[in-house]
């Protein structure tokens, strides 16, 4: 069985009592495969695996899917059960927002404000609070993050290093389904006309990495791809699509780099990414 704390109080007492190296996977709940590989990746490297569920309205704009968001606590807790958790955090909004939601919020700056933060502004003020709470209510030594949401994983990196939290981040690479789909919570809520037409995300990646390894130079890379996002799906729409290099950092790009791509399909919004390598700029 997994011991579900659900106040502050609770999870202290319990943290007290963790003796070893401690990692942490936060999530919003509505587990599937892709958390399972993050708690199994943390289950390798720590003795004790500390999982918080916690649907986060600081993140969510005004005309957002927090009401809708799915909330599934018993099979999550089936999930953490068989991925060798030994604590959960479920705690209420009200437990982690006491007096209301914070005044003070964590400026993420400016690439906070840049792709994922253009489309949903305020959304890092938000995610980096809660971030920075939770680490602080478990003080984990490691904490694991899904390379899906490459953006967010980078600013909390930045976010440990600039305000010195005692931390190790840990990037975990996307979990996909056979046909490259990425695995997401949101994917409930597509259609199976709109499943269809999400693939067209993973298509343009995998166009664009076939391009650098052709050995195409960036702006022949980022072409590929949007050829590859068909544009006369009805069903899918595209917010954007950038090459950057692996810290998300403008200007040209050569060497590693990250492709990453957001789209509505239907009424959802999905995002991706992928690592590829540009040949050496001559």
């Amino acid at each position: 069985m997994v011991d579900v704390l659900h106040t502050r109080k609770e999870l202290a007492a319990a943290r007290e009592g963790l003796t070893g190296t401690v990692g942490v996977v936060m999530t919003m709940g509505a587990l599937h495969t892709g958390h399972e590989t993050l708690l199994r990746a943390a289950r390798e490297r720590a003795d004790h695996v500390l999982v918080t569920i916690f649907v986060n309205p600081l993140q969510f704009g005004p005309n957002e899917d927090f009401d809708r968001y799915p909330r599934t606590l018993d099979s999550d807790l089936e999930i953490c059960r068989r991925a060798g958790a030994d604590l959960v955090f479920a705690p209420s909004v009200a437990e982690m927002y006491p007096e209301g939601q914070p005044t003070v919020r964590l400026n993420p700056g400016p690439l906070g404000e840049d792709l994922e933060g253009l489309s949903r502004p305020g959304f890092f003020h938000g995610v980096l609070t809660v971030v920075l709470k939770l680490l602080q209510l478990t003080r984990p030594d490691l904490a694991f993050f899904g390379e899906k949401d490459y953006q967010q994983l980078t600013l909390v990196r930045r976010m440990v290093r600039d305000l010195d939290v005692p931390t190790e981040i840990v990037g975990v690479p996307t979990v996909r389904e056979p046909d490259g789909l990425a695995l997401s919570s949101r994917n409930r809520y597509l259609s199976a006309d709109e499943r269809r037409a999400a693939l067209s995300l993973s298509a343009a990646l995998r166009a664009g990495v076939a391009a650098a390894e052709r050995g195409d130079d960036a702006g022949a890379v980022l072409a590929a791809a949007h050829r590859a996002f068909d544009p006369g799906t009805p069903d899918a729409r595209l917010d954007y699509l950038v090459l950057t290099d692996t810290d998300l950092e403008p200007g040209p790009v050569s060497g590693p780099a990250r492709l990453l791509i957001a789209a509505w399909v239907g009424a959802t919004r999905l995002i991706d990414n992928t690592a590829l390598h540009l040949a050496p700029r001559p």
